[in-house]
């Protein structure tokens, strides 16, 4: 990851967190003022001022302490719905044909991915598998370039390959073929799976094409991503290789959201 990428993830998601752990406080701060129409059980009549009830809250507080944690996963999960509602078009329209699956599925799974990155290949496995099984599910993928330059030359590729109608071959290829992501590794891939060398070798300088890599890049900061792979389904957020079943739950419990 370069050192202005990896700044700026860190950035957007500690300011995430910074307004979750904020929201926290308000939510614990509302219990507190609201705990005067509530007292605990046994008591023969409510507290009688503002120092009774923090005691109150602080002793059920440090009696659950599971609520913190809930709390903070409740209010995560409201920020993330606000995130993806205002960014979901962006989200799950794909650039030109780097997408898998059924076009008109049900539910839409984003994956936002580096070619470098080892625990991608394992999602790539998992994600196919999903396509295999799921005739209703549509995969679109996101370049998310944040380890190598290289990196970064890898996504100019796929985006070249999604223009020329070959994205999936040429995905495949890059996460099936043995070897550390490089240029030349990616060069032989785009000869291997058809491509046009000479367009894809000037599309490594293509002005739209990294556009659209930073594009990505910035809904990555928005959304707090800050790795690969993440995956965004319903309105979830799915943070690393989390396997082929948590995958599938998430797809199922989207489609039933959207069945509601």
């Amino acid at each position: 990851m370069t050192g202005d990428t990896a700044g700026s993830l860190k950035t957007g998601f500690w300011k995430r967190r910074i307004s979750i752990l904020g929201g926290t406080a308000l939510l614990l701060g509302g219990v507190v003022l609201g705990a005067g129409t509530a007292w605990a059980a046994g008591q023969a009549s409510p507290p009688a001022n503002r120092a009774e009830i923090e005691a109150i809250v602080r002793e059920y507080i440090l009696s659950h302490p599971e609520i913190i944690p809930e709390a903070v996963a409740r209010l995560e999960q409201a920020e993330a719905r606000k995130v993806l509602a205002s960014n979901r078009a962006a989200i799950e329209t794909p650039f030109a044909s780097a997408f898998a699956g059924n076009a008109k599925g049900d539910v839409k799974l984003v994956v936002f991915f580096d070619y470098a990155c080892p625990y991608c290949r394992q999602g790539h496995a998992d994600v196919q598998k999903l396509v295999r099984e799921d005739a209703n599910l549509m995969v679109i993928y996101r370049d998310f370039p944040v380890l190598s330059p290289a990196s970064t030359e890898a996504a100019l590729a796929s985006l070249s390959a999604a223009n020329q109608g070959r994205y999936n071959q040429f995905h495949a290829a890059m996460f099936d073929s043995p070897g550390r992501v490089s240029l030349a590794r990616t060069l032989g891939i785009v000869k291997g799976v058809g491509l046009d060398e000479a367009r894809t070798t000037a599309d490594l300088s293509n002005a739209a094409l990294k556009a659209e890599v930073d594009r990505n890049l910035a809904l990555g900061r928005n959304l707090g991503l800050t790795g690969t792979p993440s995956y965004i389904v319903g309105n979830r957020i799915l943070s690393g290789a989390v396997g082929f079943d948590r995958l599938k739950e998430a797809v199922a419990a989207a489609r039933a959201e959207k069945g509601r």
